[in-house]
């Protein structure tokens, strides 16, 4: 009988055989590093996963190091032996004589952090042949939605971009350990815990915009949704320093760089539209408009932008300029794009304001979106302050918010006093309100208005004490009787030391 013969074509293939991307020597090295060297626990804990590790006996093997160190107990070989004992796994691992074998392999925990940068790298290396197999599997089946593949397929990707893979179920314990960690952080660093809005009283109110929060900014037109967030996003970008990103699905990227320039140097924006400037306003605009070029402020003026798109966008500039919040004017001018086409309007809008909840939770920065008010404002008597109730076409933006708020400027419906006891003059004021605040109180929080550079700015206190003072000045000038010596002073004014500490008009 003859024997058999290999053919060489056969011999190839065989030589390029494919197995998973691994570096099992590496996993050896860092495992038994990490039990003789606590400096090597301590510089590698954080990077690496129990997944990340090719064979299975070194996934237990880091799971008992990982346990150790949770609990704050010494990691060496005795207690990692002990701790798979508990975890009934040390036979799986190949016990004791395994154990003792990875510490044999090395005498310091010398470049073990950039042993465990290739264990990673191996790893990603295998997570993306998986999500490919995924994306291709997914592909043949044609009852998926073709867009729902591509955002599938992205986020799939923007995790691995991220070195991360989808957590699971996290125990109460470490989640404890995370949340101390992170009130540690908050209570050592200066300021506040969020992004700063620029609006001393609101800052106060939320401690700034927080990661993962999705904020509503609802109006009617013309109650100033864009003038309040362009200001919003001009105080975080140009006073901060931090990246925004800037979804206008109303108007052109020109137009709002437009209305931020008219903000910055104080020129109207109708002289701006006519270019028709005089020689000191133009060189007023070449040195103001300066520290607005270099804001790291990214503007995109996409129309009837989806779900979808907005998404990998998002992902985009948050992995290329490192963007810390998003605001979206306005989520009534969104489509959800994908199999949510043939629902109603409704539907659509609950999808679009669950996307944003989740891609404020992906990306763990705040999004702030405008929405519209239905014309239930209108139509009530007195006053025109909105309610949650006025949302337009859906509960769901109220249900997924964490921040619910209105703007209302009672001189646009001709209202020329505030509805309170000191019954203030409303010209060039308006009223952000807080409707609802998941994570902290409401407030009716007063700021000024400036109609011709389209913008709003904190109200000082003194504005309208100053305006009384200042009638008051008037007057007595005006008067026939008017001497030198009866003219108010301050003191007069403001009311003496001994007047009723109730009647005095706050500085």
């Amino acid at each position: 009988m003859q024997g058999y013969k290999v053919d060489k074509s056969t011999l190839i293939n065989l030589e390029r055989g494919k197995i998973p991307p691994q570096a099992i020597d590496l996993e050896e090295v860092v495992l038994g590093a990490m039990m003789i060297d606590k400096k090597g626990v301590d510089e590698v804990i954080d990077i690496l996963s129990p997944d990340a590790f090719y064979k299975d006996a070194h996934k237990h093997i880091f799971e008992a190091i990982f346990k150790l160190f949770e609990n704050s107990e010494p990691v060496d070989l005795l207690t990692v032996s002990s701790q798979l004992k508990k975890d009934a796994k040390l036979d799986l691992v190949g016990g004791d004589f395994y154990l003792i074998s990875l510490t044999q392999r090395v005498s310091s925990s010398a470049h073990i952090e950039f042993h465990a940068r290739i264990i990673l790298q191996k790893f990603i290396q295998r997570s993306l042949i998986k999500i490919s197999n995924e994306i291709i599997e997914e592909a043949y089946d044609e009852t998926k939605d073709v867009f729902d593949l591509l955002d599938n397929a992205e986020a799939k990707l923007y995790e691995v971009t991220q070195g991360n893979v989808k957590k699971s179920t996290e125990s109460a314990q470490s989640l404890v350990i995370q949340a101390k960690k992170k009130i540690e952080e908050i209570s050592n660093q200066e300021g506040m815990s969020g992004i700063p809005s620029g609006f001393t009283k609101l800052d106060r109110l939320t401690s700034g915009w927080q990661p993962s929060d999705l904020i509503i900014v609802a109006a009617r037109p013309g109650m100033g949704k864009t003038a309040l967030t362009l200001t919003m996003a001009r105080n975080i970008a140009v006073n901060s320093n931090i990246p925004v990103a800037f979804f206008s699905l109303e108007m052109s990227s020109v137009q709002l760089i437009t209305r931020l320039i008219s903000s910055e140097t104080g020129l109207s924006s109708e002289k701006l539209r006519t270019g028709k400037l005089e020689k000191h306003e133009w060189e007023q605009l070449n040195v103001k408009v300066k520290t607005l070029e270099k804001a790291p402020l990214y503007i995109d003026d996409t129309p009837s932008l989806s779900i979808f798109d907005l998404r990998a966008k998002a992902r985009r500039l948050a992995s290329q300029f490192g963007i810390k919040m998003i605001v979206i004017d306005y989520l009534q001018l969104m489509t959800a794009g994908g199999s949510q086409k043939g629902g109603n309007r409704e539907q659509e809008i609950s999808t679009i304001s669950r996307n944003l909840k989740a891609l404020a939770k992906e990306l763990s920065i705040p999004v702030i979106a405008l929405s519209q008010l239905s014309r239930a404002v209108e139509t009530r008597g007195g006053s025109k302050r909105p309610l949650l109730s006025d949302l337009r076409e859906s509960g769901a933006i109220e249900q997924d918010a964490d921040i619910v708020s209105f703007i209302y400027r009672p001189e646009y419906y001709k209202i020329e006093e505030w509805d309170d006891d000191e019954r203030s003059p409303t010209e060039g004021q308006g009223e952000f309100i807080v409707a609802k605040h998941r994570n902290g109180g409401l407030e009716n929080i007063r700021l000024k208005f400036i109609g011709h550079l389209g913008k709003f700015d904190n109200l000082d206190d003194f504005d309208t004490p100053f305006g009384e003072f200042h009638s008051k000045m008037n007057a007595a000038a005006n008067d026939d009787t008017f001497k030198p010596d009866n003219f108010p002073s301050a003191s007069d004014a403001f009311g003496g030391p001994d007047d009723d500490e109730d009647n005095d008009v706050p500085f």
